[in-house]
């Protein structure tokens, strides 16, 4: 995710990296190339007879109400993309919100908690490589012990088997005495809305825009971005490939950010920081846990680990980026 200067407006106007010219210049170039050519057989008188006849079949009052009902449409594929991204982020909020929850319950009631601050950090990190179709879990070695690791990994959903784990954990301590049903309750709805949260997350991954629609739109900007040269170029002479340019990069730069922010838990800049994002959740748990939990080590060393961990992480800020 990008942090950039909000009350520069020059500086995030002429900003390049994270915008979509990336993504849009080829097709904006050949679209101007395309007007370019329309422009010049008109000018030479090349089927200039037809091209002035199909330029006269649109009025450009006309043609123009064909782009607004295509802005509109461009428009509603934006927000629900817009949507998507927001309510990923209220996901984690909600994570962020029930794991500091749970860490605080857990050092408070059930002491020392150091291990489930160790499970809580293994669940969000294992959530953010699902959700980035990755396999790659060798950053939980320093969270779960050998043999949750082993299952965890071979899991299909590793977060699940975490968040097994997790109520094993608070059921042991119910078990010990440490805890009563009430706090039992009380944690198990907050592991409950760790995995809402993570069921929410898989849905906005798995479930995209249905592919009629995102299909048609793309159809229907080729198509009106392919004719409006031949309707401009009678009117507007070789004024004609600026105005296809400023056109054809509103339509696609505007359909092409809907398409970057459709998933928005992937590795492109204007994604969500879920490894700031779980930075903070491991360092809040941490801290928690090792304020009212005593200094104890976890049973396999994993604890000095952790801190080390969470003494480094206080200063991270490699994944926000910014320009």
């Amino acid at each position: 995710m990008i942090q950039y200067p909000r009350t520069s407006w020059w500086k995030v106007v002429l900003s390049y990296r994270g915008t979509v010219l990336p993504s849009i210049f080829g097709r904006v170039m050949i679209m101007i190339i395309l007007a370019l050519a329309v422009e010049y057989f008109h000018f030479l008188g090349v089927s200039n007879k037809w091209i002035s006849s199909q330029a006269g079949l649109v009025e450009p009052a006309g043609y123009a109400v064909v782009g607004s009902l295509l802005g509109f449409l461009i428009v509603f594929r934006m927000n629900s993309s817009a949507n998507r991204y927001w309510e990923g982020r209220s996901h984690w909020g909600m994570l962020i919100n029930s794991t500091r929850s749970l860490a605080r319950c857990g050092a408070i009631y059930a002491p020392p908690a150091q291990d489930l601050a160790l499970l809580i950090g293994g669940y969000v990190l294992s959530l953010k490589q699902t959700l980035r179709d990755s396999r790659d879990f060798e950053e939980l070695q320093s969270y779960l012990p050998g043999e949750l690791y082993s299952k965890a990994i071979r899991f299909g959903n590793p977060p699940s088997a975490i968040a097994a784990a997790l109520s094993q954990w608070v059921a042991d301590r119910f078990q010990a005495g440490q805890i009563d049903s009430i706090q039992v309750r009380h944690m198990e709805d907050l592991i409950a809305r760790m995995v809402d949260s993570q069921g929410g997350c898989e849905k906005i991954k798995k479930t995209p825009l249905p592919f009629v629609y995102a299909a048609m739109i793309k159809q229907l900007i080729l198509v009106y971005l392919i004719t409006l040269p031949v309707v401009l170029c009678g009117r507007t002479g070789w004024w004609t490939p600026l105005m296809v340019a400023i056109v054809s990069f509103g339509f696609f730069g505007i359909e092409e950010a809907g398409v970057e922010i459709e998933d928005p838990f992937g590795l492109d800049d204007n994604c969500l920081p879920l490894e700031a994002i779980c930075v903070g959740i491991i360092r809040d748990t941490a801290q928690v846990t090792q304020a009212f939990s005593g200094t104890g080590d976890s049973h396999d060393g994993r604890h000095s680990v952790f801190v080390g961990h969470m003494n480094s992480i206080s200063q991270v800020t490699k994944p926000q980026l910014k320009l």
